[in-house]
């Protein structure tokens, strides 16, 4: 089995977003940027696979501008045999939109005849949760999205534990398949220093949108970006029949 698995260059979870004065969309210059934490819980679920035996080769997949390069190293070093880096420009990425990245990952996984696409289920920098359903449909594939378990059945079929609403749903897919990875899937490893050596050396098969035959054009139109409302502080009152009276005056009784 042949797995395909998309990665994101996002700012660091652990950053404060802040919003251009001119609100066309947030501050990224000199700000520290890494993998989208879904993304790598599905490339350790990839990589679970292969040292299962159950796949034999995973690549890594990112679109965008020469920086997203560091994260596909990243995930060289995790545990992926190469990588493709389809590049653009910083202007074309920011126009970059769900839709473009799921027909490059479908084309890639049609034309190199991959058997499984992994994504995480959303990217934390807009929470679309799009791409992985726009390649299953792109492709007629059947998909299992937020997965949370994921097991093998022979070599034609996975069994994925999907979390849902109401619980858990477990599904039975047929490969070729797209699977998005939930928070609780599996906790990525760390990269060690050997095999972050090791990564500089394997390969990164860079592409163009025109090597895949795409159209960038953009589908919508991102009219403002604004923070949220800031958070009131709290009160304290003496006693409960105070407590009472301020809720009702609040109109939460």
């Amino acid at each position: 089995m042949r797995v395909l698995v998309g990665v994101k260059r996002v700012i660091d979870f652990a950053v404060k977003v802040r919003v251009k004065p001119d609100k066309t969309s947030v501050v990224t210059d000199n700000v520290p940027h890494s993998m989208n934490p879904f993304d790598e819980i599905a490339l350790e679920e990839a990589v679970k696979l292969k040292e299962a035996n159950h796949a034999k080769e995973i690549v890594a997949f990112s679109l965008g501008p020469a920086k997203n390069q560091e994260i596909l190293r990243t995930a060289l070093a995790k545990g992926a045999d190469k990588a493709i880096h389809l590049e653009v420009d910083d202007a074309t990425y920011q126009k970059v939109e769900p839709f473009h990245v799921a027909q490059a990952i479908a084309k890639l996984a049609k034309d190199e005849k991959f058997d499984l696409v992994f994504l995480g289920k959303q990217a934390i920098d807009d929470d679309a949760n799009q791409t992985g359903q726009l390649v299953a449909g792109f492709l007629n594939w059947p998909q299992a999205t937020f997965a949370s378990k994921v097991e093998t059945e022979g070599t034609s079929h996975l069994k994925v534990t999907r979390e849902i609403d109401g619980g858990l749903e477990t599904i039975k897919v047929k490969l070729p398949a797209v699977l998005t990875a939930d928070l609780r899937l599996n906790e990525p490893r760390y990269a060690t220093l050997p095999n972050i050596m090791k990564a500089k050396k394997k390969p990164i098969d860079k592409k163009t949108p025109k090597d895949l035959g795409l159209d960038l054009t953009s589908q919508t139109e991102v009219l403002e970006v604004s923070e949220p409302p800031t958070r009131k502080g709290g009160e304290f009152v003496e006693d409960v029949p105070t407590l009472v009276k301020k809720l009702k005056e609040k109109g939460a009784l």
